[in-house]
């Protein structure tokens, strides 16, 4: 299609060159031949140029190609679960009926004052009777009342006797607590070992100290 306007605007121009005048008319001022030719050429030319344009197609440029957007995934916020504070156990023990326990039961002593009497390597005679006591504290969370005596451990029993508690020890206080013993017959050394008991028949347990003991020797 450009090929052939070319063609034409070419054959316009010759045409309008060939055809145009070569004299001035008589008694008029003498036209520029030049000048006429050329206005008349680029009256064709413009002419091509509106005609080029509305016959050429609109291109789009790579630039304004369209891009396809597509669904965006939303990022999905993280979840955490919030620690929680273990919690800690309670120190637990079983009696003889099966009955779980918490312990809150424990004592300790003043080596100078666990003594009250009967001193380590007394004298005694073959079956003299008497009776050993030792001061204690209360160092846990309960009140030592009713039910709550002194229990035989270990070693030599002397046919040991626990005396009741003369009152109830709140925690912080001191007690004096005291066994009924039995020298046996025959001479040598003999020691006892005791400790406390709560009205469950659960012996105290976790004490800093050893148990309290008492240590005769009979001659």
């Amino acid at each position: 299609m450009k090929s052939r306007l070319f063609a034409t605007v070419i054959l316009v121009i010759m045409m309008m060159t060939a055809c145009g005048p070569s004299a001035a008319p008589a008694g008029g001022p003498t036209p520029d031949v030049a000048a006429v030719r050329t206005s008349a050429a680029s009256t064709v030319v413009s002419q091509f140029t509106l005609t080029a344009a509305a016959f050429t197609p609109n291109i789009p440029s790579a630039s304004s190609t369209p891009t396809t957007t597509g669904p965006t995934d939303t990022p999905q916020p993280e979840i955490t679960s919030t620690p929680t504070t273990p919690t800690l156990p309670v120190a637990q023990v079983t009696n003889a009926e099966g009955t779980v326990v918490a312990l809150c039961d424990k004592y300790s002593w003043d080596p100078a004052t666990v003594d009250v009497n009967i001193p380590d390597n007394t004298p005694m005679s073959p079956g003299q009777d008497f009776t050993k006591t030792w001061k204690i504290k209360n160092i846990g969370a309960c009140t030592w009342g009713e039910g709550y005596k002194m229990v035989f451990s270990y070693g030599d029993k002397m046919s040991g006797v626990a005396q009741p508690l003369s009152a109830a020890i709140a925690p912080g206080q001191e007690a004096d607590v005291s066994v009924q013993f039995t020298a046996p017959d025959l001479p040598g050394k003999y020691f006892s070992v005791w400790t406390l008991e709560n009205a469950k028949g659960i012996p105290f347990q976790g004490n800093d100290n050893k148990a309290l003991y008492v240590q005769v020797v009979v001659q």
